[in-house]
């Protein structure tokens, strides 16, 4: 990017005073970033600014901010972007934008693939597996295991091969503005690399084509499956902003069931697990999905990483782990929360916080209906603790935990172990987030 000017005009001057005023007054903030010229910022050289969230944290993120010309391109197949992200060990700075759709079942020639495809081969047949572990004479004790349990695993491999996208570390994702740029039916895998930065894309249809049966899942067993549409594992200091992310086309209210329980083909939305660490996640929408956002894929995750900032993003129509917090240092604030029921999709849960999860959560506003108790907008196990004020029902301030605690066995702890100071943008109040959050979340606004 340019340096600045160090001559301004009067008009250069009062444009920059009017855009500082409106940015500071909340209304679309985001949408378009000035530099000191009042010029629109190259989207594709952004990096994240300082003190917002923990991405900010240290070094930064500034993603493929330094790429030459020569790891700069625009993609708009699925071939184009495997070979851009090229490596995941390759560290040079790359620039990826995302012209279009991406549709990640397609082959190098840009032809179909379907589920029968990627089943074609290995004898995996869902009649077939239905057959060999039905409960009823497999039982419920022990996991699948032999021909059908090995071929899906090996139909699951063909299609991960397909549709997983390695990104290496520095590296920035960007939809190209004016082109409704999306992935669809892919993974963006994010796995022990450091400094990446995904902005303006919307990420749709992840789909499992084969789901395993799990009979050991809770109470009545459950259907699992593999993809996110985008996941960390493993990663630092990555930067996820004005995303969308949905289910659609296919919604689970379409999903068959079978032994009695849903045939559930998506995982997550945005999941970071695997000692993730120093992560960044605002003004995205997530809409139209079960469970979301899971920080930390296991109780026994160790200590001192996961720390991950979430802000002024929407969740609508959203089940679950919006997010689901173990371990970690994790501070929610500004989010708009609309947990009336939408195309099926009926709340759980907002926000979880267990294995000793440190959550502030602060500035939030839940529109809720009055079929919804209060008391149902948190969960967690008796180990974790969510802090915080500020947030809103319906416009009124409201102890959120007390809510909880009052009908729960397992109380949420009230006290946190660290204090947030990466909060730029922080807005104290919660009342105009419904309006607006409402045109400056989500894919397509930055221009």
């Amino acid at each position: 990017m340019a340096s600045a000017s160090h001559r301004r005009s009067l008009r250069t001057r009062r444009t920059l005073v009017v855009s500082a005023a409106v940015v500071a007054a909340g209304v679309g903030a985001g949408v378009v970033v000035l530099n000191a010229n009042a010029q629109a910022v190259d989207l594709y050289h952004q990096t994240l600014a300082a003190k917002d969230g923990w991405a900010s944290s240290g070094s930064g993120t500034t993603g493929g901010a330094k790429a030459d010309s020569a790891h700069t391109f625009t993609v708009s197949t699925r071939a184009q972007l495997v070979k851009a992200l090229g490596s995941a060990s390759d560290t040079t700075p790359r620039i990826i934008k995302v012209k279009g759709t991406i549709e990640a079942n397609t082959d190098s020639a840009g032809k179909k693939l379907t589920c029968a495809t990627y089943a074609s081969g290995t004898g995996y047949s869902l009649s077939s597996y239905l057959k060999a572990y039905d409960p009823a004479t497999y039982g419920r004790s022990k996991l699948p295991s032999g021909t059908q349990e090995t071929a899906r695993a090996a139909a699951q491999k063909k299609q991960a091969a397909n549709i997983v996208f390695k990104v290496p570390a520095n590296t920035t994702i960007v939809g190209e503005p004016g082109t409704k740029a999306r992935i669809s039916g892919g993974m963006l895998q994010i796995q022990n690399v450091n400094n990446v930065i995904v902005r303006n894309l919307t990420f749709a249809g992840t789909e499992d084509c084969f789901p395993q049966w799990d009979p050991t899942d809770g109470d009545h067993g459950n259907w699992n499956s593999n993809y996110d549409s985008v996941t960390l594992r493993g990663a630092t200091h990555v930067w996820a902003d004005h995303n969308t992310f949905t289910d659609a086309p296919h919604l689970d209210s379409a999903n068959p069931k079978y032994y009695g329980r849903e045939y559930q083909i998506h995982d997550g939305s945005l999941d970071i697990t695997k000692s993730s660490d120093l992560v960044t996640v605002s003004r995205n929408q997530f809409t139209n999905h079960d469970k979301t956002m899971l920080i930390g894929s296991s109780d026994s995750e160790p200590s001192g990483k996961l720390r991950v900032s979430i802000h002024h993003n929407v969740w609508k129509g959203i089940v679950q782990r919006a997010p689901l917090s173990r371990v970690g240092q994790i501070h929610i604030y500004n989010n708009y929360y609309d947990v009336t029921a939408l195309n099926g999709y009926a709340l759980q849960y907002s926000i979880n916080s267990r294995a000793k999860a440190q959550v502030v959560a602060a500035d939030n506003y839940w529109k809720v209906p009055s079929s919804v108790k209060v008391s149902k907008l948190l969960s967690g196990d008796g180990t974790g603790a969510i802090a915080g004020s500020g947030n809103l029902v319906n416009g009124t301030k409201t102890d959120l935990v007390a809510a909880y605690n009052a009908a729960s066995s397992k109380d949420l702890r009230t006290s946190v172990n660290w204090t947030p100071t990466l909060t730029a943008g922080l807005e104290t109040s919660a009342k105009n987030l419904p309006t607006s959050l409402a045109t400056t979340t989500g894919a397509g606004v930055l221009s």
